[in-house]
């Protein structure tokens, strides 16, 4: 079988996100400063990677679902994870008409598993059990993580080159103010540089969940049906407007918004295209992988 070797991808999109801070520092006072913004950067991260569930659940103002309001959600949940022997997620709803899904938490031990009503009525069993074998496996690669790294480092980046556009600008005439059109160029480009690498490291996860959750389950086909109908059903009813200030897209198993509202550079999740021919790619030469039903 074909492997994307999409870890080593992400380290090296980390690299790459953590050059361009570096890059941006050294034209700050020979780099003196930035650990300030860094630590700050760092702190705000902690605290929302620690919260990461709470702060999901709450923004797509899910609720706890019992067992005997989703037991297809709960006997998916269980044999997967007994299957990768990791303990039972808390399962949410989301009272939310867009067909999405998403777990999110520190790790196995704090994890938390969502799907929206939407979603619930748009798969089949067999289509909900790949999407939540793909939301499991983000959670089993602690992709909250590194997530939470990479949102911490392109954080600070903007800030700072937010308050370097500021002193290239506005600076005094001392020895220490940068350079004004090295500090105004770099102002601009860092951030998006910072934007596309965060991107792409989001691609790079979607397509390892994609990979290790139709191992999980041993069906890609399931998966690769479900995406169909997710691309569909996200453009017949995208998320509310209002929930755009809601950074949570990233955690989704389909890009919330319709495609047409971002580019492909700028976009959380690869094209469902390319997904779904990995998935049957895997299905037709995959080693190991047995179908389901």
């Amino acid at each position: 079988m074909h492997r994307h070797f999409n870890g080593l991808k992400t380290a090296l999109l980390l690299g790459a996100i953590f050059a361009v801070l570096l890059g941006l520092g050294s034209v700050i006072g020979g780099g003196r400063y930035i650990w300030l913004f860094a630590l700050i950067g760092l702190a705000t991260t902690a605290y929302g990677y620690w919260n990461s569930d709470k702060i999901a659940i709450a923004a797509m103002r899910a609720r706890p679902v019992s067992e005997a309001e989703a037991p297809a959600m709960y006997r998916i949940v269980r044999e997967l994870s007994e299957r990768a022997g990791q303990p039972m997620p808390r399962l949410y709803v989301s009272p939310t008409q867009a067909p999405n899904a998403f777990a999110t938490g520190r790790n196995p031990q704090h994890a938390a598993v969502c799907c929206t009503e939407g979603i619930l009525r748009l798969l089949d069993e067999r289509e909900l059990r790949g999407v939540l074998g793909h939301e499991l496996m983000h959670v089993y690669n602690r992709d909250i993580l590194t997530g939470s790294v990479a949102a911490a480092i392109a954080g600070v980046i903007t800030s700072v080159a937010q308050m370097l556009m500021f002193a290239g600008m506005f600076g005094g005439g001392d020895d220490e103010r940068p350079n004004p059109i090295a500090a105004i160029a770099m102002a601009l480009l860092a951030p998006m540089a910072a934007a596309l690498i965060q991107m792409a490291i989001s691609r790079t996860r979607e397509y390892d969940a994609d990979e290790d959750g139709a191992r999980l389950t041993g069906d890609p086909l399931a998966l690769a049906s479900a995406l169909r109908k997710l691309e569909r059903g996200v453009e017949a009813a995208p998320l509310a407007p209002e929930q755009r200030i809601v950074n949570a897209s990233h955690m989704m198993i389909a890009n919330p918004f319709r495609a047409g509202d971002v580019s492909n550079l700028f976009s959380t999740h690869p094209p469902m295209a390319q997904r779904i021919a990995r998935l049957e790619g895997m299905a037709g030469n995959g080693p190991g992988i047995q179908h389901y039903g």
